[in-house]
């Protein structure tokens, strides 16, 4: 645990402690887990709107001419089938086919790429990509020290990002664009991580308490609530989306994780694309698996899975989930996979909780556009 002294905040901290939040110490940053509460907050992205601070990612330019090149060899999915203006979600792989980190990479042409990284892997991403830049003409710049980043989440997400940025409600989902925002260069792309529409603006740490300010002011009509870590981890997770260090790492490989659509096999050779083939052709030994608690209790990570009496696994991620009103989670089956519905224990505090496999995502919203 990092002491109190010693954690880095965002320039959004003094206005979010003014607000009420409760901070916990998040990968060493002092983080807001929650403002109003865990569900109200989660409630509020899936039926209106909520801001997220997520200054603590990584904001990383790969410029050049050899760009794509350096781009293409770290990511498994294909950023050559992608226009300028489109974002694409990736995994960037080990030789083993492991999981480096899972990032969101938006291109602006042919020789910038803008990526999104993890906030535990910031220094780990940056030496990784300027160690396989050797001998390529391009440059990895590391912008993550400068900048901020928040994230509009959810239905309504669309009528209030215009108080900042107009041209952004005529992004398509996983759409980009470069903005002057309060006179400042900025990034705004319709992504996030929660399941449902929305944006999230990368910009100066200066301007960024304007943009928070002006989307808490826009979004007041709309439902819009400041939200923590709490409500981020609920609505991703109902989404099936990954939480690198939890779900996926450098040990477990993008088609284990069920993702296999990222792992685009038929592009030019990228890292980890041998792994990945050798693995598809003998297949999979075990695979992200998602499970629903039947009776009333909160699975966290940690927690022993069994199946027919033996343990069958460990729970990577696990919460309750507002919107089922269930207990559900995450961990690696292995081989022969079970069905949908097939009878499980969770044990929770010593007692074994009935539940049984689930198809993922466990929700999908239809707000998302």
């Amino acid at each position: 645990m990092t002491s109190a002294a010693a954690l880095r905040t965002t320039p959004l901290h003094q206005i979010q402690k003014e607000a009420g939040a409760r901070f916990v110490d998040f990968h060493g940053w002092s983080l807001p887990v929650q403002f109003s509460g865990i569900i109200k907050e989660h409630q509020a992205v899936r039926g209106a709107c909520g801001l997220f601070d997520v200054s603590h990612m990584g904001q990383v330019w790969v410029t050049g001419k050899d760009a794509l090149a350096l781009v293409q060899k770290t990511n498994a999915n294909d950023a050559a089938k992608f226009k300028p203006g489109q974002s694409m979600y990736s995994h960037m792989l080990n030789e083993r086919g492991g999981v480096v980190d899972d990032v969101i990479v938006t291109v602006f042409g042919p020789e910038r790429f803008f990526v999104v990284v993890n906030a535990s892997n910031i220094e780990t991403d940056v030496a990784w990509l300027r160690r396989q830049a050797a001998g390529l003409d391009c440059a990895v710049d590391d912008q993550s020290a400068g900048t901020a980043m928040v994230a509009l989440q959810g239905p309504a997400a669309k009528e209030v990002i215009g108080a900042v940025c107009p041209e952004a409600a005529a992004l398509k989902r996983m759409g980009g664009l470069e903005a002057r925002l309060f006179g400042e260069p900025c990034v705004v792309t319709r992504t996030g991580y929660t399941g449902e529409d929305g944006f999230e603006v990368v910009a100066p740490n200066a301007v960024i308490p304007r943009v928070w300010q002006t989307l808490i002011v826009r979004g007041g009509s709309f439902g819009l609530l400041p939200c923590g870590l709490g409500a981020r981890d609920t609505l991703r997770l109902e989404a099936g989306l990954l939480l690198h260090g939890n779900d996926v790492d450098a040990d477990h490989t993008t088609l284990e994780t069920g993702y296999d659509w990222v792992a685009k096999l038929d592009k030019p050779d990228f890292i980890g694309k041998a792994a990945l083939q050798a693995q598809k052709k003998a297949g999979l030994t075990r695979r992200l698996t998602g499970l629903k608690l039947l009776e009333r209790g909160v699975p966290r990570p940690g927690c022993k899975v069994y199946a027919d009496g033996a343990e069958a696994g460990v729970l990577c991620s696990a919460t309750y989930s507002p919107t089922l009103e269930t207990g559900i989670g995450v961990y690696y089956a292995a081989a022969p996979f079970p069905p949908p519905g097939r009878a499980l224990e969770v044990e929770i505090h010593g007692r074994r909780f009935p539940a049984a496999t689930a198809p993922l995502p466990f929700y999908k919203s239809l707000s998302r556009s």
